[in-house]
């Protein structure tokens, strides 16, 4: 072992000194008790000590030392640190002056009261500095001052002598007790001046001197039958104190034999927590004397304190028995005064140690001195949250500890001061998958059996900003019909942030090119619309919603929004040809020759809505002659019913009616004006099939039956056929009737033309796929589609597939 040893400067009031001591720790088993490390393995570890020496009974706010200048620091450092001074039990007896840096006495220290007399009084305390944390010791070292003077537990001291005692005989005589130790207790006796008495000292093996009584002359019991004396002990304090007993002495007739222990003195070991009533020792001594002479009584002359109540002598038979319990935490050992007193008056003494044995009856008691109640997650492994305080109150092995804590917690014990644990963190901490810890601080003694104490320390686990927020799902698919008016909700957003408080506090924004259509609820996430959506203006489009927390620094997470727009019948149909030109149509000629079943011509009409909503009906109102034509529902093909006759009039105009197919039906009336001419060629590619209606019902329903059937394996062609249209760069692939009218482009608005087989014109930027009841005329096309590349960059299959889906969904929907 190593031991170092500086004296350092302190102040000089009231003579009081301090050094600093420091030491290494295997110094522990050398000294006993103790608290271990949770792990066994020897560390070397430096413990620094302050010793001060201070008189006992010093005044509350005297100075005790100036604890700025031993440490070597400035005075505000102590209150920055929050320095403060930690005793072990109940009583704190010193206080630290953050303003002057120095240790004051809070308490009267009475040393007798705390360390009875033993040699050596200390008392132990901890300076704890924290920010960074450190720990000390401070040793109070309590010196004795003579505050107590000398007292005879007998006050009359009562002797009785035989006038036959020889000259020269020695009476021992009660020893005065003084609760000082040396220099201040008793130092010597004296008794007042008599002609037939002195008083001598007599050394025992304890080093102890008792006054003995000793005889100069004979005593002559009818010249003179009692003496009284006076006798006194006085300490060696300065000031020196005294006390007195009155010595009254009886002169009989001869007893010359007085009681004789064997022993001048016995010692007895018993162990703690015996049960009441156990002999302990039986003492014996020997009276030569006969009769009322040699009748012995025991009795103790003097019982300290801590003895009363707990050992009881039997006056006849010198049994000393256990009257209560033994406890070595408080006295390790007991001194006892017995005197063994004859019939005659004469007496003896002897001394009684007993010697208490100590138990493992104490269980290791763990404080808390300091307790982080909250530790942020992002703390650092190795950072101190509680300062535990170790001890056990039984000696040697039974009151070495060892304490642990468990493993499942991400927490360890760090001992760097003896008795002292640091409760520190050895790993991340996360609050998302543990916000509390109820750590239980467990510690052992060594002794036999072993004794257990557990402390809990509850320790909460603040939240930092580290999770982003998560959308429920990263793209959303929203359908909204045309014409809502503007603030209709189209959705609500949601994401989850797994921390806590304003960390957890999301705030909603849209990016920046789509806020001109839409507007969001920063804190409910809601999107509002800010713009009338018109399907015939774009059908589709798509925007990021961005989610950030209220952390620092804060976090950002996106989710991308499909919005599908759903048609609404609000078009009515355009009639594209016939033209009407300044209030005049053009005549459609036709051969006075025709045959029933010949096309004469073809309406063509278009409406700016999709799906259903743009499929139209065609009838005709009115005719000059009604019987004389008719026209395709679903085609707007005008035919002959019949032959023409000579009756029947040259000019005929007709009246046909356009209608949607929209929930609310919207229409709009086409004239016709027809020139039947004499000599005209009948061209035989435009005369009809079949006249029969029944054949075309037939057609429709054989289409539809094969619709049904072609439906499941239809969705593959048309994956084939995208990819073909991908290679062809949106060629146009179509096989066109044959023999059927042409119209010139400036018929139709730009961008329109004709794929449904029935002339119903689409706009060029959608992509519908459907068969028709006219079907049977072999047109099958496709139109370009809306191509956003933008979307292709996404995860979509296709813009146009996608699109047809939507709007089935926002038709399906309608209804």
């Amino acid at each position: 072992m190593t031991l170092k040893k500086t004296q350092s400067a302190v102040d000089d009031l009231e003579g009081l000194d301090a050094e600093t001591i420091v030491y290494d720790s295997n110094q522990r088993a050398e000294e006993g008790g103790g608290a271990d490390c949770c792990d066994e393995r020897e560390t070397e570890r430096l413990i620094l000590e302050f010793h001060y020496s201070i008189p006992e009974e010093m005044e509350p706010g005297a100075v005790i030392g100036n604890m700025a200048r031993d440490l070597g620091i400035d005075v505000s450092e102590l209150t920055r640190r929050r320095a403060r001074v930690v005793a072990e039990g109940t009583q704190k007896f010193c206080e630290l002056r953050w303003e002057t840096g120095c240790l004051l006495a809070s308490e009267k220290m009475d040393r007798e009261e705390l360390c009875a007399q033993s040699p050596s009084c200390v008392l132990q305390f901890q300076l704890l500095l924290e920010d960074p944390l450190e720990i000390y010791s401070i040793l109070l070292h309590v010196q004795d001052i003579n505050d107590n003077s000398p007292v005879f537990e007998n006050g009359q001291i009562e002797l009785e002598l035989l006038e036959s005692t020889a000259p020269g005989k020695r009476f021992p005589l009660e020893r005065a007790h003084d609760p000082d130790i040396a220099p201040n207790s008793v130092q010597h006796y004296s008794i007042s001046a008599s002609d037939y008495f002195a008083l001598e000292m007599n050394a025992q093996v304890d080093r102890n001197a008792y006054p003995e009584l000793v005889l100069k002359k004979p005593l002559d019991r009818e010249s003179r039958a009692d003496h009284f004396l006076t006798l006194s002990g006085v300490d060696g304090g300065q000031p020196s104190r005294s006390g007195a007993a009155s010595i009254h002495i009886h002169v009989l007739d001869a007893n010359d034999n007085i009681p004789v222990f064997k022993q001048s003195v016995y010692t007895v070991s018993a162990r703690e927590n015996s049960a009441p009533g156990s002999v302990l020792i039986k003492l014996n001594v020997i009276d030569l004397d006969n009769r009322i002479y040699g009748d012995v009584s025991y009795s103790f002359s003097h019982v300290p304190d801590k003895t009363r109540g707990l050992v009881l002598i039997d006056p006849v038979t010198g049994e000393v028995r256990l009257t209560g319990v033994l406890d070595y935490e408080e006295a390790a050992s007991h001194e006892l005064d017995v005197q063994a007193k004859d019939g005659g008056g004469q007496s003896s003494h002897c001394k009684l140690m007993i010697h208490v044995i100590d138990e493992n009856d104490n269980a290791p008691v763990i404080v808390i001195k300091s307790n982080s109640a909250s530790v942020p997650e992002d703390t650092s492994p190795g950072t101190m949250v509680a300062l535990l305080h170790v001890y056990d109150l039984d000696a040697e092995t039974s009151g070495r500890v060892t304490c642990y804590v468990s493993d499942d917690v991400p927490f360890k014990l760090v001992s760097q001061v003896k008795n002292d644990f640091m409760l520190v963190t050895d790993g991340d901490l996360d609050r998302e998958k543990c916000y509390h810890y109820n750590i239980t601080v467990s510690a052992v003694d060594a002794g036999t059996p072993p004794l257990f104490s557990n402390k809990t320390v509850a320790i909460m686990v603040t939240d930092i900003n580290d999770n982003s927020p998560v959308f429920r799902h990263s793209h959303y698919r929203v359908h909204v019909a045309e014409n809502q008016p503007v603030g209709t909700l189209l959705v609500r957003v949601r994401a989850d942030d797994a921390d806590e408080g304003k960390n957890a506090k999301l705030f909603y924004s849209l990016s920046e090119d789509v806020t001109a259509y839409l507007s969001i609820d920063t804190e409910t996430g809601e999107v509002f619309s800010a713009h009338s959506f018109d399907y015939e203006t774009f059908t589709h489009f798509h925007f990021q919603v961005m989610a950030r927390d209220g952390g620092s620094p804060p976090f950002v997470s996106n989710c991308t929004f499909w919005v599908f727009i759903c048609d609404q019948n609000d078009n009515a149909p355009v009639v594209l040809y016939p033209v009407e030109l300044k209030g005049h149509t053009a005549d459609d000629m036709v051969p006075q020759t025709a045959p029933a079943g010949y096309l004469v011509t073809k309406v063509i009409a278009v409406d700016a809505d999709a799906g259903h909503n743009a499929w139209l009906s065609y009838e005709i109102v009115g005719a000059t002659q009604p019987d004389l034509f008719s026209i395709g529902l679903h085609c707007g093909e005008i035919r002959t019913v019949r032959s023409f006759v000579k009756n029947d009039d040259t000019k005929l105009t007709l009246l046909v009616s356009v209608t949607d197919n929209g929930p609310e039906t919207l229409s709009t009336t086409a004239t016709v004006n027809i020139a039947i001419e004499d000599g005209m060629r009948v061209i035989d590619q435009l005369s009809a099939r079949g006249t029969d209606e029944s054949h075309v019902l037939s057609d429709l329903t054989v289409y539809l039956i094969i619709a049904l059937v072609v439906v499941s394996s239809f969705c593959l062609v048309l994956i084939i056929a995208v990819l073909y249209m991908g290679l062809c760069k949106y060629r146009h692939v179509y096989r066109s009737p044959a023999n059927l009218p042409v119209f010139p482009p400036t018929y139709g608005p730009p961008g329109y033309f004709d794929t449904s087989g029935f002339n119903t014109v689409r706009k060029d930027d959608e992509l519908n796929w459907f068969l028709t009841s006219s079907s049977w005329k072999g047109d099958f096309r496709f139109g370009s589609g809306f191509v956003d590349f933008d979307m292709q960059r996404k995860t979509l299959r296709s813009g146009a597939i996608a699109q047809d889906v939507e709007s089935f969904q926002c038709h399906t929907n309608s209804k």
